[in-house]
């Protein structure tokens, strides 16, 4: 898919592994793509052993249990190198800022406007790519108020056939003139917004824009896996259903 776009450069915004039944192949993938900005998760500390488990409900615990027995030393050490964000990321006169949860706080959840105006308060830049909530959103200031911007109407992607309700979708977020921007750019593999969907963003630094994406996937395979590897059943399950 980075190939098809034509993308310049990979951001990962942490949270690299976890859930799925094939955590050394993903690893292996990002670290191919060579990427320009990693930061942690957390998760990512949780399995590189910088922080306990024991905040992670039972399902969570018994699925990193069995990730750690699947990734080898050097793969947990590069896990365990990951920086904390935030991190400042310049292209085409622009800057950006990019974290896992918040600026102040990588393990800050955003998830309404009264989250997002903590993070904004924290931002050094205009605009801000975070993750962590698995929930793609969008938060800009007006004024004093900061409004959460609906993300109901994504566009068929024209590139893309048109098969169903789980064709290839887009929403663009344009830069602000004024204000600032915070931006949740969702997740590839375990999406919590009701849509199965994988989700990632690209910026447009030259054109100032963010698109965020809705791609799908085999699901049904990643399934299988999960089960196969004998992870928990709801963690199959919670995919097609997008929770």
């Amino acid at each position: 898919m980075a190939s098809r776009l034509h993308i310049d450069e990979v951001m990962l915004l942490g949270d690299l592994v976890g859930y799925n039944a094939a955590p050394s192949a993903v690893l292996q993938r990002l670290i191919a793509l060579s990427p320009t900005v990693m930061i942690r998760g957390n998760h990512d500390k949780v399995y590189a052993d910088i922080e306990p488990a024991t905040s992670f409900h039972l399902m969570a615990r018994r699925a990193i249990e069995w990730t750690r027995q699947q990734l080898s030393h050097e793969e947990l050490a590069w896990l365990a190198a990951l920086p904390e964000g935030p991190v400042a990321v310049d292209a085409s006169g622009r800057t950006l800022q990019v974290c896992h949860g918040a600026p102040f706080d990588e393990d800050f959840y955003v998830v309404d406007a009264i989250d997002a105006r903590q993070a904004i308060e924290h931002m050094s830049a205009s605009v801000c790519l975070n993750g962590h909530t698995h929930l793609p959103a969008v938060f800009r200031t007006e004024g004093f108020a900061v409004r959460h911007e609906c993300l109901e109407k994504f566009m068929p992607d024209d590139r893309e056939p048109n098969d169903g309700e789980n064709d290839t979708q887009t929403h663009m977020v344009e830069w602000p003139n004024q204000g600032r921007l915070l931006v949740n750019v969702g997740f590839v593999g375990q999406p919590r917004d009701a849509d199965p969907r994988a989700a990632f963003g690209v910026w447009g630094a030259d054109a100032g824009t963010i698109k965020l994406w809705r791609v799908p996937y085999d699901i049904a395979t990643v399934q299988r896996r999960i089960v196969t590897a004998r992870l928990p059943t709801a963690l199959a399950k919670r995919l097609a259903t997008g929770t």
